[in-house]
């Protein structure tokens, strides 16, 4: 890593630091604490895909479904351009941005379909420094936000050992669960068999107001498949967006 890099992580550290006093790791809606989330009826999701070999063009992605009934209300695709290098563990000051500005617009536009809860592609408090993508759009936002990610990150002491594989093998049916805990014995998250159908489980985590326990029953509820449904749609229609507007060359 180069001095400027080097410069850069120490700034978005201090950064992180910051918003890092503003997390709510508890519940702070009434829909959060009834059983069957009454009172919720919109849930986001937010997703970037990316040209094949290109690491800078991306399509930034925004759902927003009805619930339970996950049906689409609002969509927008947007291509942007990444300006901030990908540096391990500082994903969100790469990908928050575009993310938070088709929020911004939303509501700006179409206030009465913001989510009252956003499902992240990524990380929240299940990160190097307890404060991953789903914590960081959380706090610019002020959403509550859940962080599912479908690969296990490797940090604090979790690992992919054969404890952990066994674990993973004792998810016998939809809706079990074991913690993922740290080196210092906190939980940072939850591992989620999602579907009955799938015998891989996401990786739950809070990203900002809600508690882990709620943000693992409401990543349940959405699932029709192994993914969250806001997240799944998210990543189709900006998959499908790239593939209508950039299609690949008969050379690929």
């Amino acid at each position: 890593m180069g001095d400027r890099d080097e410069e850069l992580v120490q700034r978005w550290e201090r950064e992180q630091e910051c918003l890092k006093q503003c997390l709510v790791e508890e519940d702070t809606e009434s829909w959060q604490k009834n059983p069957n989330f009454s009172g919720l009826h919109r849930v986001g999701g937010v997703d970037l895909s990316f040209i094949k070999g290109d690491e800078v063009s991306a399509c930034a992605q925004l759902v927003v479904l009805s619930y339970p009934e996950m049906e689409l209300l609002y969509e927008c695709s947007e291509m942007v351009t990444l300006s901030a290098p990908y540096i391990a563990g500082f994903l969100a000051f790469r990908e928050a941005p575009p993310l938070l500005q088709l929020l911004q617009r939303l509501e700006r536009e179409q206030p009465s379909l913001m989510p009252q809860v956003l499902f992240v592609d990524g990380n929240g408090l299940f990160h190097y420094r307890e404060f991953g993508l789903a914590c960081h759009l959380g706090v610019l936002s002020d959403l509550p936000c859940v962080g599912v990610a479908k690969n296990l990150l490797q940090v604090q002491g979790v690992a992919k050992t054969d404890e952990h594989l066994s674990q993973i093998s004792a998810l016998k049916k939809a809706g079990d669960t074991f913690p993922l805990t740290a080196a210092s014995g906190r939980t940072l998250g939850q591992a989620l068999r999602s579907s009955d159908s799938s015998t891989k489980p996401i990786y739950v985590s809070v990203g900002h107001r809600i508690s882990l326990d709620t943000a693992v029953r409401l990543t349940h509820s959405c699932c029709h498949y192994r993914v969250p449904e806001p997240i799944r749609q998210a990543d189709m229609r900006s998959r499908e967006y790239l593939r209508t507007h950039f299609p690949p060359t008969s050379s690929e």
